[in-house]
């Protein structure tokens, strides 16, 4: 690994670190919560991972993308969309609680 890629490697390190994850609330049916990128990290998401309308929002993303800039969460979480552009994710009330 180059000098480059180890200052590279450590940023991103530090940027996952800096995620906010907001407390988990719930309605009848899923559990929800969204996750506040900084940044840093924001502009370092590949740009194949952003909706081709130019607005500056992600589109919808699969867990493995998700899990590949640094978010983590227990399994069953999707990320779905949501009208404010924010990153939003919900787990199914009936799965969580079956993991509980």
């Amino acid at each position: 690994m180059s000098k480059k890629e180890d200052v590279d490697a450590a940023k991103l390190e530090e940027y996952i670190e800096k995620i906010h994850y907001s407390e988990r609330y719930s309605d009848e049916e899923y559990e929800y919560r969204h996750v506040i990128l900084p940044r840093p990290l924001f502009k370092m998401i590949p740009k194949q991972f952003f909706n081709p309308d130019n607005t500056g929002t992600l589109r919808l993303l699969t867990e493995r993308e998700w899990r590949g800039i640094g978010i983590t969460q227990s399994l069953g979480w999707e990320h779905y969309e949501h009208p404010n552009h924010m990153s939003f994710f919900s787990d199914d009330q009936r799965t969580s609680m079956s993991r509980s």
